[in-house]
């Protein structure tokens, strides 16, 4: 399935949800805590070892260190891995609010990570940006 890839069809059509789980942002050396890999819902490789975002009752469980308690909000608009832009433009209505934002583009939706006590300002900072006027045009030659 390709998704969608015009920038505007996405912002305007893109329904955020708010997960109600708490996430935290863990790393891990090794495969010392690989059960932890099961309970996580991003992963990432590096030089350093495993960043994982997972519920922070499995953290816990895991014995993980961890930080940055998040809330996931997942824009429900099936966006194409190639579309251009919608992350820049929700990361930047974020950044307008000061709230910080990790977004991870899965196959299916981009999911945005924020600090769990801006999630209300999150998700009315991603209505107004939905509902707002809008436009790729506003951008260019920026």
């Amino acid at each position: 399935m390709a998704g969608e890839s015009d920038l505007d069809t996405l912002i305007a059509t893109m329904r955020p949800e708010l997960d109600p789980v708490t996430y935290v942002w863990a790393s891990m050396q090794g495969l010392a805590a690989a059960g932890a890999l099961i309970d996580a819902v991003a992963t990432v490789r590096e030089a350093e070892g495993w960043s994982l975002v997972l519920p922070i009752d499995a953290a816990s469980r895991h014995g993980l260190d961890f930080s940055f308690p998040s809330a996931r909000l997942t824009l429900t608009v099936e966006s194409a891995l190639e579309a251009v832009g919608l992350t820049a433009a929700v990361a930047r209505a974020l950044a307008d609010a000061g709230i910080a934002a990790n977004v991870v583009a899965g196959f299916h939706h981009d999911h945005v990570f924020v600090p769990r006590e801006r999630a209300a300002d999150a998700m009315a900072a991603l209505a107004a940006l939905t509902a707002g006027s809008w436009s790729s045009d506003v951008t260019e030659g920026e």
